[in-house]
């Protein structure tokens, strides 16, 4: 990111309003890491109406924002986005209203930095959509998973979009493949699911009767030799919760490195499926300013529809 040299004096804009001054800065600062964000909240170096404002410090419409000059030292600066990122990014939009977009997240890239990830899809978009003083992530995706991901490009968008999370408002359809033949009797999984931390420090998920409620439709969508395409839809928003139920049933994701089986590695290597196979493939939620629902698709990447096509021609084989 290019360090400012000058003083910036921002007027808060009524989208802006209600924000948190450190989000606004995040929003401002492409690139900043939060910790110099918070560092220079610390020191007073940034003023509201010439006066110090704590980091939970919340936005009023007319607000005079002072943005210090920025001093980055190379270790703590976060990766200017590359040209190859940018071109994907800028052609992953799905679609774009007004106070929102969805974007065909690639496999393989975080939806934020951090835990020694230099850039994130946040960060590396703030820097593409420089047209935008406001934009972030309505929910999350994993990092192997693609898919249609939801962002705000307004506070009031995304209030009313995490709103709609909240009520269950939202739809999201996921296509996975995993090993083994799913039986069609099997709709639902209901399990509770607890996070924990691993011996190396990674987080993951268990299935636990103390923890939190987790529900997931499932229904087949093809069926293989040794493998079957489900579509998945959960019914609440734990982390990994597809993974971990379909590992539960019985029938693990394939490329899933958390909680696969050898059988399923075994698989993935015979498909050459190069990653998780777990696609976000349809979303609809209510627009934020209609109430309108609004349906979208992401294709499957390439190297998943080969898989798909591998698996369909081992089948007919072995029959």
């Amino acid at each position: 990111m290019a360090e400012g040299r000058e003083v910036q004096w921002v007027e808060v804009q009524e989208g802006q309003a209600g924000q948190r001054i450190d989000n606004f800065l995040r929003t401002r600062l492409k690139g900043a890491p939060k910790t110099l964000i918070y560092r220079i909240l610390r020191k007073g170096e940034v003023r509201v109406n010439k006066k110090r404002v704590k980091v939970d410090y919340r936005l009023v419409n007319g607000d005079l924002v002072r943005i210090p000059p920025l001093r980055l030292a190379p270790e703590e600066a976060v990766r200017e986005v590359s040209e190859n990122l940018r071109n994907l990014l800028a052609g992953s939009v799905l679609v774009e209203g007004p106070g929102w977009l969805v974007i065909n997240k690639p496999s393989g890239l975080a939806v934020h930095g951090g835990s020694g990830v230099k850039i994130g899809l946040i960060e590396a978009l703030r820097q593409v959509r420089e047209d935008l003083d406001f934009l972030e992530l309505v929910h999350r995706l994993d990092r192997d998973t693609s898919g249609c991901l939801l962002l705000a490009k307004s506070r009031p968008a995304l209030l009313t979009l995490n709103e709609a999370l909240k009520r269950r408002q939202m739809n999201k359809q996921y296509l996975a493949l995993v090993a083994g033949r799913w039986p069609a009797r099997r709709d639902y999984v209901s399990v509770r699911l607890d996070r924990f931390e691993a011996g190396n420090g990674e987080r993951r998920v268990r299935v636990d009767p103390q923890g939190k409620v987790a529900r997931t439709r499932f229904a087949v969508r093809e069926t293989f030799n040794e493998t079957t395409l489900i579509e998945a839809e959960p019914v609440t928003g734990r982390t990994h919760q597809i993974r971990v139920h379909a590992a539960h049933a019985g029938h693990p994701l394939l490329g899933d490195d958390k909680y696969g089986s050898r059988q399923g590695e075994a698989l993935a290597q015979r498909l050459k499926l190069p990653r998780l196979f777990l696609h976000a493939a349809a979303l609809t939620f209510p627009e934020p300013a209609s109430g309108r629902p609004v349906h979208v698709k992401a294709p499957l990447g390439s190297e998943l529809d080969d898989v798909l096509k591998r698996a369909r021609h081992l089948t007919e084989k072995a029959r």
